[in-house]
């Protein structure tokens, strides 16, 4: 794969940064890379999927040129996501040309949320080109539960990718969804599991995103109905910690280790959003409750020049929505009909 040079690309404008039209900065940017995994999680996908052909899907190329102009225009920590970014052919050759941007210091962190099936072959590799944390979704232990909830999976290929990170030198944080019938009763004993390991963890209210078969009012957890519950047993020191993304933390001081909370049902967290989303085809989503889209893919194959590109993503931006708005109710349609699987993670 060429990289592309996004020294070459900011002209004196684009080197201002990214601000939406609510005064907030855009630093983060989330790049799905892939709508393909090698799982199917029930509140993620349909059971069965129809995928994007190749052709709608950015080339590895596009997805470096986009993602480094984004870096020019002061995105300063890049998140590779799915689908299940690991089952993307050439992905590591992606994650090696990025790198460079680590080494120039134009970008802080270079990191990516995966469901840890690959994680083993790939661990070492990823350290390597100067991914230093990454986020593992696993929402249970129980090798049962877990091959119900993502329709076949083994939960021991997902331990052993979290071992090959650690060993790697990474750091890991577990994303668990919070599901109401499935895994609630296991939260408490799923964070002390995490905690002795060393590794973060954060809950995550499931979202109305994509038709899936499952009744999502049956699936909600309140994540303030499950903090009291912890709380009730456990001391929760609040943290002033800010990772760049949506999570309020907790010092959990009978184990030592940090929680975090994902809310975006039972308390908005949009107005210090900085993050923005492009999907494998190259639509850039500026909120992921809202049905806005700019088609970037068609700016790249229309020939555009660097200058063209960074107007494209400027009027994106600036038409970031103030916040989204999230409901749960049964029988109302999802928020949005992309699934997060295209979306990215």
């Amino acid at each position: 794969m060429t990289p592309y040079d996004s020294s070459a690309a900011p002209t004196p404008a684009a080197r201002h940064p990214l601000v939406d039209g609510f005064g907030r900065t855009v630093t983060y940017l989330r790049v799905s890379v892939t709508d393909r995994c090698d799982l199917r999680c029930v509140y993620c996908m349909a059971e069965h999927m129809t995928f994007l052909p190749k052709a709608e899907v950015l080339t590895l190329e596009e997805l470096d040129r986009v993602s480094s102009a984004f870096i020019g225009l002061g995105v300063r920590k890049l998140r590779l996501t799915g689908g299940e970014p690991l089952v993307r052919k050439g992905f590591m050759d992606l994650v090696e040309g990025l790198s460079r941007h680590l080494r120039s210091g134009a970008l802080d962190e270079l990191t990516l949320t995966t469901n840890g099936t690959q994680l083993a072959r790939f661990a070492g590799d990823l350290a390597r080109h100067g991914v230093k944390r990454i986020n593992v979704s696993l929402d249970t232990l129980k090798p049962d539960l877990f091959r119900t909830l993502t329709r076949g999976g083994d939960v021991a290929a997902v331990i052993a990718g979290i071992d090959a990170a650690q060993a790697a030198g990474i750091a890991v944080k577990i994303n668990a969804v919070a599901l109401k019938h499935d895994n609630a009763d296991e939260i408490p004993s799923l964070i002390q599991w995490a905690h002795a390991r060393g590794l973060d963890m954060t809950l995550i209210e499931t979202m109305p995103l994509g038709e899936v078969e499952a009744d999502r009012t049956d699936q909600f957890l309140s994540l303030e109905q499950v903090r009291r519950e912890l709380a009730s047993y456990w001391t929760l020191t609040g943290l002033p910690l800010n990772t760049g993304g949506p999570a309020r933390y907790v010092r959990v001081e009978e184990t030592g280790g940090r929680l975090g909370f994902i809310t975006p049902l039972s308390h908005n967290f949009c107005e210090a959003c900085n993050r923005v989303r492009l999907t494998c085809t190259g639509t850039l989503h500026t909120c992921l409750g809202r049905e806005d889209a700019s088609d970037l893919r068609a700016v790249l194959r229309a020939g555009a020049d660097d200058a063209a590109l960074v107007d494209a993503i400027r009027l994106a931006v600036d038409a970031k929505p103030q916040g989204h708005d999230f409901q749960i109710a049964r029988g109302e349609a999802p928020a949005t009909r992309r699934h997060m699987s295209t979306t990215g993670g």
